[in-house]
């Protein structure tokens, strides 16, 4: 078994109550994650609360895209934590945290990613970190939230 934390931070030009709702609801994440991407069939099934605690997301697609579901699994203003499982193209459980705080410029969000993995994929991460597998990914995601956030500033 190999653990792994990965986290990137950055400060967004919206308040804290627009950065949250983004975070906190799975319908939003699709203008904003770099994940969705990757196939644009993908099917996506939203079930449980609409957002929050409760909101479930669940998404199968290309290879790249892999198949899992998340999980809101706690929300305050200034913190969500998500429980991700991923089926394809291995399986994994791992947590997400966005940590958020009010900064002079914005709103600043701290994105960790932990988890465990074995097997195969333990095996690969000798090798090639989730440090360079997902910290890019990461990196896009809080750009595309500065866009998202800067365009619904604008509007």
């Amino acid at each position: 078994m190999t653990d792994y934390e990965v986290s990137r931070s950055g400060v967004l030009p919206g308040d804290i109550g627009r950065v949250h709702a983004l975070l906190d609801d799975f319908h939003e994440w699709p203008s904003w994650s770099p994940w969705e991407e990757l196939d644009p069939d993908m099917t996506r099934t939203y079930s449980g609360a609409d957002s929050g605690v409760g909101a479930r997301y669940a998404w199968s697609g290309n290879k790249r895209a892999g198949a899992g579901a998340m999980e809101i699994i706690e929300s305050r203003p200034d913190h969500i934590e998500v429980a991700l499982e991923f089926l394809k193209p291995f399986k994994s459980h791992s947590t997400v945290i966005f940590d958020l705080a009010t900064v002079a410029d914005g709103t600043r969000l701290t994105w960790t990613h932990t988890g465990s993995v074995s097997g195969v994929m333990g095996l690969m991460l000798r090798f090639y970190s989730m440090e360079k597998a997902i910290a890019p990914d990461m990196e896009k995601g809080l750009a595309n939230l500065d866009r998202v956030v800067r365009g619904a500033d604008a509007g």
